[in-house]
């Protein structure tokens, strides 16, 4: 046995799954992993565990999305992060931007013309913007007239906001407001 195998049979399993995603330029999948590893699934899942605990009230955690993995700085240390790479600051996210995001991360896949009518402007200007910061994309078109663009929330989207998945959003409340001519459902801010 060489002195790298020894070496590298020494290293745990946790720490091989934390290596492979510190030096990954994207997350990755238990499947990929497992491969990469030489080992079963489940034993990389009760690694990707181990880090999870490990990275608990820590300035890196352990960042899940879509089933993929990936090591990320808490939001807590972004401040500190910007200021050592010299960064001005993060990008804010417009309000406009933040309405068409909530409408397409709700309704996905959804048109340009249906969120235009949800949030009662053109949002071309923002649907480009969103596009070109990669939080959405296309992800077919509609088979409707003129066969429209169907745009959905991409893997980014999740990992900016922090998210594993869709279905971690908070559930959607559409609250009504009662006017003396009836009931008409509204957003309210």
């Amino acid at each position: 046995m060489t002195e790298t195998t020894q070496l590298s049979s020494s290293i745990s399993l946790c720490s091989k799954v934390e290596a492979l995603l510190f030096v990954a330029s994207e997350a990755l999948s238990i499947a990929q992993l497992a491969e990469l590893l030489g080992v079963k699934q489940v034993e990389v899942n009760e690694a990707l565990n181990e880090l999870r605990a490990l990275y608990v009230n820590r300035g890196l955690k352990l960042q899940e999305f879509n089933n993929r993995y990936q090591i990320t700085t808490t939001p807590e240390v972004s401040e500190i992060i910007e200021k050592m790479l010299g960064l001005e600051a993060t990008t804010k996210l417009s309000k406009a931007a933040l309405e068409s995001l909530a409408v397409i991360a709700y309704r996905q896949p959804v048109t340009r013309p249906g969120i235009d009518a949800i949030r009662g402007v053109n949002s071309d200007g923002v649907l480009k913007s969103l596009l070109s910061k990669g939080l959405i994309e296309e992800v077919g078109r509609a088979d409707t007239p003129g066969r429209p663009i169907l745009y959905g929330v991409t893997d980014l989207f999740l990992q900016h906001f922090g998210l594993e998945m869709l279905s971690a959003l908070p559930p959607f409340e559409l609250e009504e407001e009662v006017s003396s001519s009836g009931s008409n459902g509204i957003l309210k801010d």
